[in-house]
């Protein structure tokens, strides 16, 4: 490696004092940083501002398909380059924040793989981003270890662990902390590149490898774009081409077109799909955010049994085992309720039944967000998938027609279903405000992407005046109301002073603002980080 002992000139970081400045950001690693911007962050916008294209497109009442241009590509019968070793079984995947307790917690719960989260449970703050990168530079190193003086307890990794992913921030996510020219360097570049300057030939050398889910991709040539980027970081860090491994979430309705697409620009390197079900129905509410045909219903009612989300899961299976790589199955976000076994029992039945849907359509693994939901899922891919994973079940009997894919779900939408998401949007940017990006909110463990249902279907559902069950039509009335409820429920739940702390009130601004604005927000975390930023210069100046 041949990068300066010294930081590079044109580069600005906001907070150089940090402690764990020297440790996490020597000048190598931010002159690596430095290089991989410059080299790719043009490249990056011109495929942002493709996006708004597309979008502006879609407002104007086009429709998306598979696309012409890109045929051969889908009838073609390339493969993906061989798996790794410790790759071939992903039957079982916990997520989280990168936090220490989190990480120590989920490599020794007995997942096959731990995806590491700085994008929708991480919320990016810097003392967290620095922090969470600390914890992974000593988990990969096996030194990793938290004592909790409160529980009298040492936590400390196993012998044995599951295999280590990170998930960096999406691409339109900037990290302000640091300026590279005088703008700020992309988040997928700093939380990508400083994993995998730390990281990527140690875990090589233990006999594994830098693995990467890649989030919100929209376009092949976004896949296109990491791989280059990757192929240069393995250049640049001395790595063999490949030694990088990604898994790409299909958590886009543009995406859903593309598969093949994709996984063919990083065919070098692909490990798998994910079906990233959640961001999925979001992005499906806002890529037809102008289509009053649209209205999708409840969120509890948008389930995968849902026709156009079958045939999402149907495809991704199809087009991961024809070229070789797994298919992933989605989140169970359910947490154990302690409390009410009766409650507990029916809610992990209802994971048993999700994850049983996903071994008989041919997935190879799944997701829990839980450690205590871990067994249950491997108890079901055990049972139903004995091999290591199930590349072999082709799906040849699944066509998908592009109709397929958008037909809108069916279903009610209530008045209790617009509750919850008033109630589930401001807690939880109530939360992430505060530097929390999973919440616990009635037993279900909420991130951004439920989050950003909850706000896009707020706005969908007044943007077009959607009827409720009982007859009201929702407006920006109805709306305020239901936040004067939920604010209400809150002081009543938490108590006066516990509410008077948070940040209830600044988090309902933020959305009140949101849910009514004439065009939706691509993302509530653009405008949200603002509030971040603006809250940890208070707290170095204060």
């Amino acid at each position: 490696m041949h990068l300066p002992a010294k930081s590079p000139d044109g580069l600005a970081l906001l907070d150089p004092e940090h402690s764990l400045r020297h440790e996490v950001l020597p000048p190598q690693a931010l002159a690596f940083l430095v290089k991989l911007t410059r080299d790719f962050a043009p490249e990056l916008r011109a495929l942002l501002t493709r996006r708004l294209e597309v979008q502006s497109r879609l407002d104007a009442g086009g429709a998306l398909d598979f696309l012409p241009e890109t045929k051969e590509v889908r009838a073609g019968t390339w493969r993906v380059a061989p798996l790794p070793d410790d790759l071939l079984d992903r039957r079982v995947e916990i997520t989280g924040p990168p936090e220490p307790k989190m990480i120590i917690n989920a490599l020794n719960s007995g997942a096959s793989c731990f995806m590491a989260d700085f994008e929708d449970s991480c919320a990016p703050a810097w003392d967290a981003l620095l922090e969470g990168q600390r914890a992974l530079m000593a988990a990969v190193r096996r030194t990793l270890v938290v004592d909790d003086a409160a529980k009298d307890k040492t936590y400390r990794l196993n012998e044995r662990t599951a295999v280590l992913h990170v998930r960096p921030r999406g691409l339109h996510l900037e990290e302000r902390h640091l300026l590279v020219d005088g703008r700020p360097i992309p988040g997928a570049i700093f939380d990508a590149g400083l994993f995998l300057f730390h990281n990527a030939a140690e875990l090589v050398s233990r006999g594994s490898g830098p693995y990467l889910y890649l989030p919100k991709l929209e376009d092949h040539r976004e896949a296109c774009w990491w791989n280059a980027l990757l192929h240069r970081a393995e250049e640049l860090l001395g790595l063999e081409p490949g030694s990088a491994r990604t898994t790409v979430l299909i958590e886009t309705l543009p995406a859903a077109f593309q598969m093949d697409e994709i996984l063919f620009e990083l065919k070098d390197r692909a490990a798998g799909l994910n079906c990233g079900r959640w961001d999925y129905i979001f992005s499906f509410i806002k890529k037809r955010r102008m289509d009053p045909s649209a209205l999708l219903p409840d969120r509890a009612r948008v389930t995968m049994d849902q026709p156009a989300l079958r045939a999402y899961a149907q495809l991704l299976v199809k087009t991961c085992h024809r070229r070789g790589v797994h298919a992933m199955g989605g989140m169970a976000a359910q947490i154990p309720i302690k409390d009410d076994a009766a409650a507990n029992a029916l809610a992990l039945e209802r994971v048993r039944q999700d994850k049983l849907r996903e071994v008989r359509e041919g997935h190879d693994g799944t997701w829990v967000a839980h450690p205590g939901l871990v067994p249950l899922a491997k108890e079901v891919f055990d049972a139903g998938v004995p091999g290591p994973n199930q590349l072999q079940l082709l799906r040849e009997d699944v066509a998908v027609r592009a109709a397929d894919l958008l037909a809108v779900p069916e279903g009610l939408i209530t008045r209790e279903g617009l509750r919850r998401n008033v109630r589930v949007a401001l807690r939880y940017l109530e939360a992430w405000l505060e530097g929390r990006g999973c919440v616990p909110i009635d037993h279900l463990m909420e991130d951004a992407a439920t989050a950003e249902i909850s706000r896009a279907q707020l706005w969908q559902w007044a943007r077009h005046g959607a009827l409720l069950d009982d007859g009201a039509r929702v407006d920006h009335a109805l709306l305020r109301a239901a936040f004067d409820q939920e604010m209400k429920h809150l002081q009543q739940e938490l108590g006066i002073e516990h509410f008077r702390r948070g940040r209830f009130h600044e988090a309902r601004l933020l959305l009140e603002d949101l849910v009514t604005a004439p065009v939706l927000e691509d993302f509530l975390t653009i405008p949200a980080y603002g509030h971040l930023l603006a809250s940890e210069l208070m707290a170095r100046v204060s």
